[in-house]
């Protein structure tokens, strides 16, 4: 039974209500309230490098909605510890403690980027707590990836063969985006840096550096698993699934999410014309949070 210890984190990075979650005797989590306290609960979870701040993203249109967004840190970012030899497969064991502590019987999961993979195992493996699935700009698994971007293989290969050099890139890219302007982040995700307002440009250079606070260990283990197979079965999924992808996403290729979505039950595909990674999840956030209510 996952135990909270802590109520409030008062630090001067967060200055959000950051519940803390201890799993067992060697695994805790955190994890962030966004949106209406009261409302309708849903799970999001970040992308690959992420934190609980990208929640921030939600919060506006949560509240309005009325709907209660549940942000957790994975393990290894932010302020959720690494779990060694984690798997996709193991989504459930992050999940499920964050809606006990949250008193949460059943939640929808709203996943971005590379919080997909998780997003879909948690499905499989509790259909019991999970009643819908969005993905904004979800990544993909290697059999159906035809055209992954080389960057992307790049980081999967370090992650798999050099993992302490991939963390001392990712250490030096955390430095210079606490320092630089957010643009830095942006264009990672976006190709149009300029065309973000400013409140969600800083949320995201927030959300990036935040991700490495205290380690580099939760993208290093996600960039493997991109690699790998997922080990999810599919056809265990009863939630329904809904796939928000950008036309002109170049990330993850939309043709991609096409493929994955033929082997998912339940799922489809809203394509958001001259979208690209990050401006899907700007522009589909009322809309998906609208299918929650």
């Amino acid at each position: 039974m996952a135990t909270r210890t802590s109520g409030r984190f008062d630090t001067p990075r967060d200055e959000t209500r950051t519940m803390m979650v201890h799993v067992d005797d060697e695994r805790s989590l955190a994890y962030d309230e966004y949106g209406d306290s009261n409302g309708v609960p849903v799970v999001f979870l970040h992308g690959t490098p992420g934190s609980r701040r990208l929640g921030r993203l939600l919060d506006s249109a949560a509240a309005a909605r009325g709907v209660r967004v549940l942000a957790p840190d994975r393990p290894g970012y932010g302020q959720s510890p690494a779990w060694s030899d984690r798997s996709v497969r193991d989504a459930k064991a992050f999940v499920t403690p964050v809606l006990d502590d949250a008193g949460v019987e059943t939640a929808g999961i709203v996943a971005f980027s590379g919080g997909a993979p998780y997003a879909l195992a948690t499905a499989a493996t509790r259909p019991d707590r999970i009643g819908r699935v969005d993905i904004v700009s979800g990544a993909t698994p290697p059999d159906v990836s035809e055209e992954t971007p080389a960057l992307q293989r790049l980081l999967a290969g370090l992650a798999t063969a050099t993992p302490p050099l991939l963390r001392g890139l990712f250490r030096g890219q955390a430095w210079l985006a606490s320092r630089l302007d957010p643009s830095f982040v942006l264009a990672q995700y976006t190709d149009d840096a300029d065309a973000i307002p400013d409140d969600a440009a800083e949320t995201v250079r927030a959300d990036f550096v935040e991700a490495f606070a205290d380690s580099r260990r939760g993208a290093v283990a996600e960039f493997r698993h991109t690699g790998r197979d997922w080990g999810v079965r599919f056809e265990d999924i009863e939630a329904e699934v809904c796939f928000w992808h950008g036309e002109a996403d170049t990330n993850v290729p939309i043709a991609d999410v096409r493929r994955l979505e033929k082997r998912v039950p339940n799922a489809g595909l809203r394509a958001l014309d001259d979208a690209d990674h990050l401006q899907a999840l700007l522009r589909s956030i009322p809309d998906v949070l609208d299918k929650h209510r």
